[in-house]
């Protein structure tokens, strides 16, 4: 006996949010849709201005919704979520692949239609969003990460300026933004030419004897390659203070986070040092920042 296919209308999928709505994001206005029969106009656009977003909550609380979807589009998504996450909505920020891969097709729908039908039945899922305190941790991270990105930048045209210049400092101390290199580029900057004067001025520390410095640094001075030495030794100073800055702002943000923790129960184990750089602010803020790079 043959089967006969039976097609499975909307109506047969159980209802998960009653109270739900569509949100597509967009970079100059986005895009909202409710169920039908919530309202006159069940699909509107806002502008991304602030108050049009305290309209569009406004709106959303009028019309009965206590949860919104929306995809996670660039950076545009955050104000709309932290506001209406403020007014009291459950908000679920999609990761866009996730809306396309499911099967179906939008056909006339748009995409703020597709995404409240979708968040109705239950279809969608959520992405991990941390609290507050754990999310502005995560944000001085990021952009201490950035700033160290910056800086290590102008060490590039710090050391091409050199370059041009045949002072071969990078080939006689180990790192030029050293003890020994930033003295060394600093008395340049100053006016001096002195090759042994400028020799004098290794660290103890340093391998480099000297009379070997003293050879690497008798260069072809030019102004205008001085002039670029210059720039990028104070852009460099310049983000090393913003990263001081911000490394405060990391440990403000992690006294705020233990102030919230309840001690533990029983002693925590000592922690293993594998080297003795473990343990430095650099390398903690580096673990930090891999771990949080899963919160998004």
């Amino acid at each position: 006996m043959a089967r006969t296919k039976q097609k499975t209308s909307e109506t047969d999928l159980p209802v998960v949010h009653r109270n739900a709505a569509g949100l597509d994001i967009g970079s100059r206005f986005h895009a909202v849709a409710v169920e039908a029969g919530r309202d006159d106009v069940p699909i509107r656009t806002f502008g991304t201005f602030t108050g049009e977003l305290y309209r569009l909550a406004d709106w959303l609380k009028s019309v009965g919704i206590t949860t919104v979807a929306m995809e996670s589009t660039s950076v545009y998504w955050i104000p709309v979520y932290e506001i209406l996450e403020a007014r009291g909505f459950e908000v679920l920020l999609v990761n866009a692949r996730f809306v396309k891969n499911v099967p179906g097709r939008k056909t006339d729908m748009s995409d703020a239609q597709w995404i409240q039908r979708l968040h109705q039945y239950g279809l969608l899922r959520g992405s991990f969003r941390p609290r507050d305190e754990l999310g502005a941790l995560k944000s001085f991270l990021r952009h201490r990460e950035r700033l160290s990105q910056y800086r290590s930048a102008h060490i590039q045209h710090m050391q091409k300026a050199l370059m041009q210049m045949n002072l071969q400092l990078h080939h006689v101390v180990t790192d030029i933004t050293g003890v020994t290199g930033m003295k060394i580029m600093r008395a340049i900057i100053a006016g001096e030419r002195d090759p042994r004067m400028l020799a004098e001025m290794r660290d103890a520390r340093c391998k480099e004897s000297v009379e070997v410095i003293e050879a690497a640094l008798r260069g072809n001075y030019r102004r205008e390659h001085l002039f670029a030495l210059e720039h990028a030794l104070e852009l460099y100073d310049v983000y090393g203070r913003k990263i001081a800055e911000c490394d405060t702002a990391i440990e403000h943000a992690l006294e705020e986070l233990n102030a919230t923790l309840e001690p533990p129960s029983e002693p925590q184990p000592a922690p293993r040092t594998r080297s003795r750089s473990s343990g430095s602010p650099h390398s903690t803020f580096g673990r930090l920042s891999t771990s949080c790079s899963a919160w998004t």
